[in-house]
């Protein structure tokens, strides 16, 4: 490897590390909805270089978690009721879709995988919210894993990132804990596994717009 070569896998790394701090720093609320960012400041938290922060922010953009507000400027991507209820249709209609394709074309290598990470994700209550979050994703990404589709699964996977910063706020109302949130994933996973497709996608959609329902109401309020 020459030097060149050395320095491009060292920005290529600066890049990656800021753009993975950055969306979790989104994700979770660390940088509220709406928020300028600015490289300086940026830099001195993430402690690396402009150019890194700047490349991640142009990568958060194609994400659709930040925004470009001027030819140079950034903010974190702002959240309203309108955009929540926008990617829950989208959800909705896209991830029926790849479920229903799963299923369809459900092999025993896709269930024993589907009910691993379901247990994988059960284990992962009460540890760190990283730790669940990427449990949890893990989960509903591999009940459309099978759809032979992957642009769409793509598609999918961006609308639940997305979705984390609205459902990490429903998370924090005794309204929306006192949901049996394990009981609605194992529904989900028992028709998944016994190939029931209507009785899967009811069971996914029902759980995705009670969430939705009481954010409405949290936004409302």
């Amino acid at each position: 490897m020459n030097m060149n070569d050395d320095m491009s896998g060292k920005e290529s790394s600066a890049t990656h590390g800021a753009y993975m701090t950055l969306r979790d720093m989104i994700l979770t609320g660390e940088l509220p909805a709406g928020q300028k960012l600015k490289i300086e400041q940026l830099r001195g938290l993430l402690k690396t270089g402009a150019s890194p922060v700047r490349e991640a922010l142009s990568l958060l953009t194609s994400d659709m978690l930040v925004e470009r507000i001027d030819q140079r400027g950034f903010r974190a991507a702002p959240a309203n009721k309108a955009n929540f209820e926008e990617i829950l249709e989208l959800r909705c209609t896209l991830e029926d879709l790849a479920l229903r394709k799963s299923i369809a074309a459900a092999t025993p290598q896709w269930e024993e995988q589907l009910i691993l990470t379901h247990h994988r994700m059960r284990k992962s209550v009460g540890q760190d919210i990283k730790v669940f979050e990427e449990a949890h994703k893990t989960f509903h990404m591999a009940l459309l894993a099978n759809s032979g589709s992957p642009m769409l699964e793509r598609y999918c996977a961006q609308l639940y990132d997305l979705n984390i910063r609205y459902r990490n706020l429903a998370a924090g109302g005794s309204k929306y804990q006192s949901r049996d949130i394990a009981a609605e994933h194992e529904e989900i996973l028992e028709a998944a596994v016994q190939y029931n497709a209507d009785l899967a996608c009811t069971c996914l959609l029902k759980h995705y717009r009670l969430t939705g329902e009481y954010l409405a109401r949290e936004m409302d309020a």
